[in-house]
């Protein structure tokens, strides 16, 4: 069945209090989707965020932001008042979030409901505890320990700590009681708060299409209590990291960071690790989609302490027999192959014999720079089993795509493919929308962004870059009847229609 979906992270919703988060507002977007028809809500990662403000650099792969806690859920179980919520400052500025003042004020707050929930007497959260025990414990004595260390990344922690000796550990979580229970605290309700908001979605005919990054941070819980799983030296450096090579868009490429798994370590123990991290995703959320895909083919290592990314080197990944065992354990899942970027023969192979659908984004289309792969995306090329975008997170928004990213000759061939020589170069974001809508592919996602014509101020990501990325917030008054009522009217026009009964992809 032919389904829509709207990208728009939690980070982006119309909440108070500075960010979106998991409040009423978010409840009301949900219903925005049902009156629009649309199938399918797409997020970015909920992992709790560190430098560059970045979804994707997460102190864990399991834990969730605190930030989209619902202060007012606080406050209605008489853990914060009203006063202390509205006192704090949360900027001036409705359209972007401030992270400095989040990490000044709502942790502040977060731990006022701390301190006055008795938290260690509920036995819901005692449960919690007990049934994620093995992420939930390294994490929050990981955060513990980092503010016991003014906020320093693990690997310039005491040696006797960053090496986990046990009996120096067994001493710090000693000392550190409280402010483990503090992490746990937030952890809890947090995925309280998320899943109570996952099943009202679902219990309305919307499926939560989750995003998970490949890879992890290098200043994570997972890197400092799971350095086997890694490509770490006798020192626990890493011996490479995670990017992308040179290609039309950068000339040095893209230097992530990240450490890069030791792929015959989890061979040698089927996987373990990855099979529970996808099982906590596919209780998380209803459609897993993998960011990166071609990472598990071919993945790109670049010396540790490189400048740039042009030393680099492609490396072999654990290719089907990964997937493979995924299907052995948990049988047919709903995952989405993120495979943009460099795509080769074996990345298409490994794509379609895991049977996942790929991603088209109707943005790279006609661009001339990257000429060799663009018919790829035009859609008359595409298959059924692939997801549409008009743009992800990582792109211009279309309108701004149009109007500012393109040159006169590229604005033409776009105007020639959409036979739309009428509409002005602002208003060409609906002919684009549609043409995504119309395609083959079974599952169409437009970014909200572009369901309203926005330009490239209304910008998610500009990547390799930091300072003003992640923070774009659409306003309450902008989700409208008439709005719904257009987005509906052409899902039903290209035969998108939702349906509660079956899945998303």
């Amino acid at each position: 069945m032919r389904k829509s979906g709207i990208l728009l992270p939690v980070s982006s919703l119309p909440s108070a209090y500075g960010i979106g988060c998991f409040s009423k507002e978010a409840y009301e977007w949900v219903d925005f989707l049902k009156k629009a028809g649309q199938s399918c809500w797409q997020i970015l990662p909920l992992g709790p965020i560190g430098y560059g403000d970045s979804p994707y650099q997460s102190f864990s792969a399991f834990a969730g932001n605190p930030y989209y806690i619902s202060l007012e859920k606080l406050v209605s179980y008489g853990w914060l008042t009203q006063e202390e919520c509205e006192e704090a400052e949360w900027g001036t500025e409705e359209r972007y979030v401030d992270y400095g003042l989040l990490y000044e004020n709502r942790f502040a707050l977060l731990r006022k409901a701390f301190e006055g929930s008795r938290i260690e007497e509920n036995a819901q959260f005692l449960r919690f505890q007990e049934e994620e025990r093995d992420w939930l414990e390294d994490y929050a004595l990981f955060m513990a320990l980092k503010e016991e260390n003014d906020g320093k990344p693990w690997i310039l922690w005491e040696e006797d700590v960053k090496y986990r000796k046990e009996e120096v550990l067994k001493k710090k979580k000693k000392e550190l009681k409280q402010e483990i229970c503090y992490y746990e605290f937030l952890q809890f309700e947090f995925y309280r708060q998320w899943l109570e908001l996952k099943d009202y979605a679902n219990s309305q005919g919307v499926e939560v299409i989750g995003d998970i990054p490949i890879y992890v941070s290098m200043d994570s819980a997972d890197a400092w209590a799971g350095k086997e799983l890694f490509q770490f030296d006798e020192h626990a450096k890493p011996k490479a990291v995670a990017g992308c090579p040179p290609d039309g868009f950068s000339a040095v490429g893209q230097l992530w960071g990240n450490p890069l798994y030791d792929w015959e370590y989890h061979r040698a123990s089927g996987f373990a690790w990855w099979l529970r991290r996808l099982q906590f995703c596919f209780r998380m959320y209803d459609v897993v989609r993998i960011d990166h895909f071609r990472g598990f083919d071919e993945y790109y290592a670049i010396p540790y302490g490189a400048a740039d990314a042009r030393e680099g080197k492609w490396q072999k990944g654990p290719g089907l027999a990964l997937f493979e065992k995924v299907q052995q354990v948990f049988g047919k899942r709903e995952i989405i192959a993120e495979d943009l970027g460099y795509v080769t023969d074996s990345v298409r192979k490994l794509v379609a014999d895991s049977g996942y659908p790929g991603m088209k984004v109707l943005e790279f289309a006609f661009d001339s720079r990257d000429s060799g792969n663009a018919n790829d995306y035009l859609p008359y090329n595409y298959d059924r089993n692939s997801v549409v975008y008009t743009g992800t997170h990582d792109n211009e928004t279309v309108t701004g795509w149009f109007c500012e990213g393109l040159k006169e000759e590229e604005r033409q061939c776009v105007r020639e493919y959409l036979c739309d020589f009428k509409s002005k170069d602002e208003e060409i974001y609906f002919s684009l929308v549609c043409t995504a809508m119309a395609s083959v592919s079974k599952l169409c996602v437009i970014p909200l962004q572009d369901w309203l014509g926005y330009d490239n101020r209304a910008r998610m990501n500009v990547p390799s870059t930091t300072g003003e990325n992640w923070r774009w917030r659409v306003k309450k008054e902008e989700l409208t009847e008439e709005l719904a009522d257009k987005i509906h009217a052409a899902v039903r026009r290209y035969g998108r229609e939702a349906s509660c009964s079956s899945k998303a992809v």
